[in-house]
């Protein structure tokens, strides 16, 4: 294990350089949001054609999704609470160096082993979301962070909705190595950008990292995911699936036993089960199994024959151009959300975006007659997406101390894995289960029961968030502080974003 000193909370107002200048840092940190989505969504339209252009088999294809979902659920955690000890900024340029590197090796990869390295190499990109977001709560004017907040989380949607088009032009043109060369591309473009125009966080916890904690979350994480991911395909009562199972719920006690005995946790669980924090935690999951469905869903809808009686018969670049106004939607509502969150409390704003989402998916359910409408009613889940994406860091961030916000929110973005993993395997389950006369295409019905399942998560989602309680508020930090009780905190901002004077160490933190 390797020990962080520890770093005093530097003033806002005495800053310089980078970090003077929000709406540069807000773009940048925002920009790099997008580049997440794209490297998440630009191998997913390809993945028929990868056993070919590969030879090999469609099962082994499908690990190009599955190897990148599963080293970014390990890496996040990591990637926090390093973020959390040695700076944020630092860790951020670390997730984009190694998301660069991995894209080079993919643009360059003979087959499909050295590709799947690359795909591994690019998961770091799950850190990069909550690192920027806990940077522009240590980095942002307090007035400034929940618009700076809420468009780095609609960048993800927007992202997503244009990585399909770019990917449908690229597949039709031109070799699929150039989709990675292009994100080596963009990841060195915000190495640059991160490097010279965003501030690095004066807030540092110190202590020890758990490397103990981190390769065992990370064996739970492995477990679980991989049994979730592949469940479909190697079958739900298969030995591989449930021995996973098996292990992710022996390894769950154990590791949680440690986690709490150890001095500096990679998780503090004891935070972690704040009411506040789990409850919207739990209630990720669910926005994250409701807003991937109209995703998953809305190309294939799109897509389809006119003869299933429910297809439009588009191509995948059609198709992609039709999704744009959900990614712009998203952009547009985040600066929505980031005023009703001032103005009323993101816990308002959570319920509002979980309402319009799970209203929009039962939407879906009857499947739209129409492009028009069925434009209108993705958009409708794209705006309850972006309302509920950008108060869920703020509702986060209000509940932790200012020295776990990286962790915290890292803990959080694997809750929205685990709920677009959950999405994926359910949908996949449905239409399979459910065909036409041909076997292969799905039947109307099974859209039905997908987008319903969505939107009752999303509605179940709006119940969970309105019994979660208000944060508690911190216990007043010790005024003697010894060499590892973590740094002073910085100044306060006030209730809204959650930055009132409180304990930063783990042990303080406890009680």
């Amino acid at each position: 294990m390797f020990r962080a000193r520890t770093r005093p909370a530097q003033d806002l107002d005495a800053r310089t350089g980078p970090g003077a200048r929000p709406a540069v840092a807000i773009a940048v940190l925002a920009s790099c949001g997008l580049l997440v989505s794209l490297l998440q969504t630009m191998v997913v339209p390809l993945l028929p054609r990868f056993p070919e252009l590969l030879s090999v088999t469609p099962s082994t294809a499908s690990w190009l999704i599955t190897a990148n979902l599963v080293a970014g659920a390990v890496s996040a955690p990591v990637l926090g609470r390093l973020g959390d000890m040695f700076g944020k900024r630092r860790m951020l340029l670390v997730a984009l160096v190694l998301v660069g590197v991995g894209s080079v090796v993919g643009a360059l990869a003979p087959g499909i082993e050295l590709l799947l390295v690359a795909r591994v190499l690019q998961g770091t990109a799950f850190g990069v979301i909550a690192l920027g977001m806990s940077l522009m709560r240590d980095i942002l004017p307090p007035e400034r962070v929940g618009s700076g907040v809420g468009l780095m989380s609609s960048s993800l949607g927007f992202g997503g909705a244009i990585g399909l088009p770019i990917t449908g032009v690229v597949a039709q043109f031109t070799s699929w190595r150039w989709l990675f060369a292009g994100a080596a591309v963009l990841a060195l473009v915000q190495i640059v950008l991160v490097r010279r125009l965003v501030a690095e966080s004066g807030l540092r916890t110190g202590g020890r990292f758990d490397a103990v904690g981190a390769v065992g979350i990370g064996a739970l994480l492995v477990s679980l995911l991989l049994a979730v991911s592949k469940g479909n395909e190697w079958g739900w009562t298969s030995p591989q699936v449930i021995g996973l199972f098996v292990a992710a719920l022996v390894l769950a006690p154990v590791i949680g036993r440690y986690e709490l005995r150890t001095r500096t946790p990679l998780v503090d669980l004891r935070v972690s089960a704040r009411p506040a924090v789990l409850l919207t935690n739990t209630a990720t999951v669910l926005v994250g199994f409701s807003m991937f469905a109209g995703f998953v869903l809305t190309t294939q809808l799109l897509q389809a024959p006119v003869a299933t009686g429910y297809g439009f018969g588009q191509s995948l670049l059609v198709a992609g151009l039709v999704l744009l106004p959900m990614g712009g939607s998203m952009v547009l509502f985040s600066s929505a959300s980031a005023r009703l969150s001032r103005a009323r409390g993101p816990r308002t704003t959570l319920v509002l975006g979980t309402l319009v989402l799970g209203a929009g998916n039962l939407a879906f359910a009857t499947l739209p007659g129409t492009i028009w409408l069925l434009m209108l009613v993705a958009t409708l889940t794209a705006i309850g997406a972006a309302l509920a994406y950008s108060a869920i860091p703020l509702l986060i961030m209000r509940a932790v101390p200012d020295s776990e916000t990286a962790a915290a929110n890292s803990l959080n973005t694997l809750a929205r894995q685990l709920g677009t993993s959950a999405c994926t395997a359910f949908v996949a389950a449905v239409t399979t289960a459910f065909v036409l006369d041909d076997g292969i295409l799905p039947a109307g019905i099974a859209y039905t029961i997908a987008f319903a399942g969505a939107g009752a998560a999303g509605l179940l989602a709006t119940l969970l968030v309105a019994v979660t309680p208000a944060p508690a508020p911190e216990r007043p930090a010790a005024p003697d502080r010894g060499p590892d009780r973590g740094p002073d905190r910085g100044p306060d901002r006030g209730p809204e974003y959650g930055t009132r004077a409180a304990a930063t160490t783990p042990e303080a933190c406890r009680h």
